[in-house]
């Protein structure tokens, strides 16, 4: 039975595009405990915006933000075969398996640590490497709530926004509804999480500018990777065959007996 099933060609893409949904934001949320400078990246000084107020502002971003683009673009290409059920079920797998990776993170970390490896890194400079540990992967409540929360309320904006722009273009203008679904979904993304994490904490002038900062880095890379979801298109299109591909189109946006 498994053969049929993985020689059905529009299942196996569709099995391949959420193992790496699900890995590549299950690895986006383990590194989102790092930030880089995007200025120092590209060996300039920092930008110094002043946005709401506040000044000095520059591009210091999570790790994790850098994948984030890719997610959106599997799930416009899904949007674009599958339709906003197979989103929302590759969206709820990546939140279930992110959520059990938290789970197992915080059970480590509360695990008592053997002796022998508390010191084991003593000479790459950590003595006590149970407080790297910790601090790695012991990310505060509020923002893994904030992160998943974000994260499966933009997918359902990018699932709505993309249908909404088809039903007024067809299959023609891609480009507007993936580029335009995912800013849309991304300003939403960047704002709930900071609220959620950060509010009462930092003031909500703070949380606007720093917001706006990774949404400029957000958007800007869904413009600049737009030609990437042509790509991909083309690609699983001549996979496919343009009939298989056709009619995939129009069963996602309901039309699957036209």
């Amino acid at each position: 039975m498994i053969h049929s099933i993985l020689k059905d060609k529009p299942t196996r893409i569709f099995v391949g595009f959420t193992a790496f949904f699900c890995c590549n934001a299950l690895i986006a949320e383990a590194i989102g405990t790092k930030l880089f400078s995007l200025e120092k990246l590209f060996g300039l000084h920092p930008v110094n915006f002043s946005l709401f107020g506040q000044s000095g502002l520059a591009f210091t971003l999570t790790c994790g933000v850098v994948l984030w683009p890719l997610e959106f673009i599997i799930t416009d290409i899904i949007n674009e075969f599958y339709g906003p059920k197979a989103v929302r079920r590759i969206s709820l797998t990546a939140i279930i398996l992110i959520s059990y990776a938290f789970l197992m993170y915080f059970i480590a970390i509360y695990m008592p640590p053997a002796d022998v490896w508390i010191a084991s890194s003593s000479r790459q400079g950590v003595p006590n490497i149970q407080d790297s540990f910790n601090a790695i992967f012991g990310q505060n409540m509020r923002i893994i709530i904030g992160s998943l929360t974000a994260f499966f309320v933009s997918q359902l904006v990018d699932v709505k926004v993309f249908h909404l722009i088809k039903a007024k273009t067809g299959n023609k203008r891609l480009w507007l509804r993936a580029t335009g679904s995912t800013l849309v979904s991304q300003l939403i993304d960047s704002y709930i999480v900071l609220f959620i994490a950060f509010f009462h904490i930092f003031s909500w002038q703070l949380i606007l500018a720093v917001g706006m900062m990774n949404y400029i880095f957000k958007a800007t890379s869904a413009i600049v990777l737009t030609p990437l979801i042509y790509f991909v298109e083309g690609k699983l299109e001549k996979y496919l065959g343009h009939e298989v591909a056709h009619n995939m189109k129009l069963a996602a946006m309901g039309k699957e007996n036209e």
